[in-house]
């Protein structure tokens, strides 16, 4: 077939009613909608590395954590993890993903908990605290501690579960070792305590020696008394048996006075079986405050523990000391009669010690006991120089002292502090308008 000649058809031919101005308007439109095209480009681009620093950012925090994270569908399955998971059950990522929680816990108890918190079909957005077992990279049982977190969809649909968990074992040893250093806390609390103890006793050796040494001579004084007695009374028992007259033996009787040491044998006994029994009370109290005291609370009266300390103190004290104390109806407390002596001695102590620091007066002591409604208040009062302000505010700090070096350890009043709080009691210090200082003890009464 044979081809066309191509047509001619000339120069092209400008639109019709198209004018010059109209052509500046399309170039300038499109100037715009270029110049549109580069700045949402450009937007683009920033928000592109603004999601990427985001996502980075992110990926740095689940990687630094060190608990581990699973972040599950509703079904179950893992869609997120970080590196501390990886790292504890020995898998990649890419490994995890896809796969089922329960594929990662070590025993049936864990699994049939993680379902449990995972069929809640009401549950809190503060999560549920549930204890599992993983099954760690060499097959071994880790547990952990995992909260459990519900996720919602904007429809507020639940859409799956963020487990955050941390192993246990750590935290197990750690608080084991925080439970050895507090009991070795307790032992050394308590040898403290006991040093203090002995310390004080020391102070008082030479008055418990002259107390000890009343009743032991009258003891002793007795003993020689009925020594001689029972030679007197041998060698006439003698006589009977040998069968004397009874002439000779009335001459004997009273020759050897035995009417009269038949007289005198009950209140000769009588005294050495007191002293004995002083002795034995002034040992006792001796042992009761010298020895490592147990916990055990139970009920005492004030008034006999403030005798007590009392009895101790007095041996050592100056002998112009004018001293009020008279014990009261029975103030019943719940507490250690042991340490609350070892209490009201150092308070007592530390009143004649800062007397002992000014000659001008003659030194005054008064203690007294008085109940406010469910309280039980104990006051030592003493007309000595005070304590300064600076001082107050420390004087129950451990190891402080305004005593001279080798005068005081600085504990008596930092340990009498600790155990009146131990008693659920307070102890303040406060200065007297007369002068001196003021110790209170407040302890909970004992109820009828």
């Amino acid at each position: 077939m044979p081809q066309r000649p191509p047509i001619d058809t000339g120069p092209p031919v400008p639109p019709q009613g198209l004018d010059d101005a109209a052509w500046v308007d399309v170039i300038q439109k499109m100037d715009e909608v270029y110049s549109q095209l580069v700045h949402d480009e450009i937007e683009l681009e920033k928000k592109n590395a603004e999601l990427e620093q985001s996502q980075q950012f992110i990926f740095s925090v689940l990687s630094a954590m060190s608990d581990v994270l699973v972040v599950c569908d509703a079904q179950g399955l893992i869609e997120e993890t970080n590196t501390a998971l990886c790292d504890l059950v020995g898998r990649s990522d890419q490994q995890l993903r896809g796969t089922s929680l329960y594929d990662l816990l070590a025993d049936e108890a864990s699994v049939a908990a993680a379902r449990a918190v995972m069929a809640n079909r009401s549950p809190t957005r503060r999560g549920e605290s549930v204890e599992l077992n993983l099954r760690g990279a060499g097959g071994d049982s880790v547990p952990v501690d995992a909260n459990c977190t519900p996720r919602f969809a904007a429809s507020q649909r639940r859409v799956g579960t963020v487990l955050v968990a941390r192993p246990t074992a750590e935290i197990r040893r750690a608080y084991q070792e925080l439970r050895t250093a507090h009991e070795a806390l307790k032992r050394t609390q308590q040898q403290l305590l006991h040093s203090e103890k002995m310390a004080s006793l020391g102070r008082l050796v030479a008055g418990v020696a002259h107390e000890l040494n009343n009743p032991i001579s009258f003891v002793l004084g007795n003993v020689h008394a009925l020594v001689r007695y029972s030679e007197r009374l041998r060698d006439y028992l003698g006589a009977v048996h040998d069968g004397r007259t009874p002439a000779e033996l009335q001459a004997m009787r009273a020759k050897l006075r035995v009417a009269h040491i038949l007289d005198d044998l009950p209140s000769l006994l009588e005294g050495t079986l007191e002293g004995a029994q002083r002795t034995a009370d002034i040992v006792n109290g001796l042992k009761r405050f010298s020895a490592v005291d147990p916990e055990t609370r139970q009920e005492i009266d004030l008034n006999q523990v403030v005798d007590r300390a009392v009895l101790w103190v007095s041996k050592g004290t100056p002998r112009d000391l004018k001293l009020y104390w008279q014990p009261g109806s029975p103030r019943l407390v719940k507490g250690n009669a042991g340490q609350l002596q070892q209490v009201v001695m150092n308070l007592l102590q530390n009143a004649l010690d800062a007397m002992a620091e000014q000659s001008t007066r003659t030194p005054e002591l008064r203690i007294e006991i008085e109940e406010q409604g469910a309280q039980v208040h104990l006051r030592i009062e003493d007309n000595g120089p005070g304590i300064s302000q600076d001082d107050l505010s420390r004087i129950f700090e451990p190891f402080f002292t305004t005593k001279a070096v080798g005068k005081g350890t600085g504990l008596g009043l930092s340990i009498s502090y600790g155990i009146v709080e131990q008693h659920g009691g307070t102890l303040r210090a406060q200065n007297l308008a007369a002068g001196g200082a003021r110790f209170e003890v407040t302890l909970e009464k004992l109820g009828d």
